[in-house]
């Protein structure tokens, strides 16, 4: 990769990393002990420390840096005694997924990927590498306070999924199975952005793709007029019929529904590790139908090729 390549990437990342609210959280990573662990994953991601005795010494200055890193969406963490009890208790969808996949000795990408809680997951699997996506320098220190302890060798990469293209370009490396998952309908070009997913993928790739559904057999979108659940951010929400075109316009083949579930409070909810309200407060009394009227949130899981 040559220079001029390598300083896109750089400029994107310093950008983030020097914003205000991220350079002292940087530094409190920096300052944390080493402390020799190991990683597991069982119903969480923990960090299980070797020395006992140190991991408890430094165990307040490790539980104060975790509560300066809220809100952790993703989770859970086990960090030695700390239990970061995050919004979303990830093993659940992680668990819907993991009998579907195949990652021993692929390269894979996880566009989108917050704190890099499924990365994690995926190691057990022997994946050839694994780099995630997200602009976010809030989730990025998330990762490298889990990862300072954890020493995987995930690559976290500060660029969103507008940026696949000319990432693969630079890297001279295409991806063998890409996750994107929660990310669609907060895009407002959908099919764009799972056009950048496929030209991201090796021929003959996966992409493991989970939205948000709407329920009707018709091969339309719902379009929340301001906001869906609360998130003013969710611009489509394709019936399964829609979303089916979508990626064949993206180029896709193969296209199948592994599992739809309905996202409940059991799975999304308010924690001490959030400052805002979840799941539960967006819904109206019946459970049925979000705040604003429209059917609360089901989502689909689906994997699909690029032939």
């Amino acid at each position: 990769m040559n220079a001029q390549k390598q300083d896109w990437i750089k400029h994107k990342k310093d950008k983030i990393l020097q914003s205000k609210n991220i350079i002292p959280l940087t530094k409190q990573i920096q300052s944390l002990p080493i402390i020799p662990a190991y990683l597991d994953t069982d119903n969480g991601v923990r960090i299980n420390a070797l020395d006992k005795d140190l991991a408890a010494l430094h165990q307040p200055f490790i539980n104060s840096i975790a509560h300066s890193l809220k809100p952790w969406r993703k989770g859970p963490f086990y960090v030695f005694d700390l239990f970061i009890d995050s919004e979303w208790r990830s093993f659940i969808k992680w668990q819907l997924l993991e009998s579907h996949l195949h990652l021993e000795n692929k390269h894979i990408a996880d566009v989108g990927c917050n704190n890099g809680y499924y990365m994690f997951e995926m190691l057990k699997h022997s994946p050839a590498s694994i780099t995630g996506f997200d602009p976010s320098g809030i989730f990025k220190c998330q990762f490298d306070f889990i990862n300072h302890f954890a020493q995987t060798p995930i690559n976290f990469e500060l660029l969103g999924v507008e940026d696949l293209s000319e990432y693969v370009k630079c890297k001279n490396q295409a991806f063998d199975v890409i996750f994107c998952l929660g990310v669609l309908y907060h895009r407002t070009d959908p099919i764009q952005t799972l056009k950048n997913l496929y030209r991201a993928l090796e021929n003959g790739g996966e992409l493991i793709l989970d939205t948000l559904i709407f329920d009707s057999e018709l091969e339309v979108c719902l379009c929340p007029k301001v906001s869906y659940a609360k998130m003013k951010n969710a611009y489509f929400i394709p019936s399964i019929s829609a979303l089916q075109g979508w990626c064949e316009r993206a180029g896709f083949k193969g296209f199948e529904i592994l599992t739809l579930y309905a996202t409940t409070p059991n799975e999304q909810r308010k924690t001490e590790w959030i400052e805002s309200l979840s799941l539960e407060s967006f819904l109206d009394e019946s459970k049925k139908h979000t705040i604003e009227g429209y059917p609360a949130p089901q989502r689909g899981y689906f994997k699909m090729k690029k032939s």
